[in-house]
């Protein structure tokens, strides 16, 4: 499977403990399916529900991507909330700080070394049950913060206190 750096970590947990390879690429569907065809992989996507099945197609598809899980359901026999309850979902919280647009800032942003160290003590603190994923965006004045969580609120906590120091570096 073939899916961005900003899918759950349930999806990860899910791979990992079901045998099945996970390669993560930058955000983007055009960034998928080039990893797709690079490792002959035969599915991929991004959260946003952009599937692509290359079997079939090169672009996510969303009722192509309907029709697939039909069929899983139906040979399946169950409902379809104890198919999807195999792959547990981690609260996810996506901060996004408005930067300078001036060029280079958010290159000047993301190479403080505190901001790094910092995201890293606080993805020490989630023990193993979160992650940190901080990018600048690719068409907007805009460093992304996302951090998943076991809870909602430990993800807004940490997300909001990289988001602060984001701000102050941005001034």
């Amino acid at each position: 499977v073939v899916a961005t750096v900003m899918s759950n970590l349930g999806l990860h947990e899910f791979c990992r403990n079901n045998g099945i390879d996970l390669v993560c690429t930058a955000v983007g569907d055009r960034n998928v399916l080039e990893k797709m065809l690079e490792c002959d992989y035969m599915i991929g996507g991004e959260q946003s529900g952009h599937t692509i099945f290359r079997e079939y197609a090169t672009t996510g598809d969303g009722q192509l991507t309907a029709l697939q899980f039909l069929q899983v359901l139906v040979q399946s026999g169950k409902k379809a909330s104890e198919l999807v309850a195999c792959c547990a979902q981690y609260p996810q919280e996506l901060v996004n700080v408005t930067v300078d647009h001036t060029p280079g800032v958010k290159e000047r942003i993301m190479a403080d070394p505190t901001l790094w160290e910092m995201a890293k003590e606080k993805e020490a603190l989630l023990n193993g049950e979160g992650r940190i994923l901080l990018r600048p965006s690719g068409t907007e004045a805009l460093i992304r913060v996302m951090v998943e969580a076991k809870t909602t609120e430990i993800a807004l906590q940490v997300a909001n206190d990289l988001a602060d120091y984001i701000k102050k570096l941005s001034n």
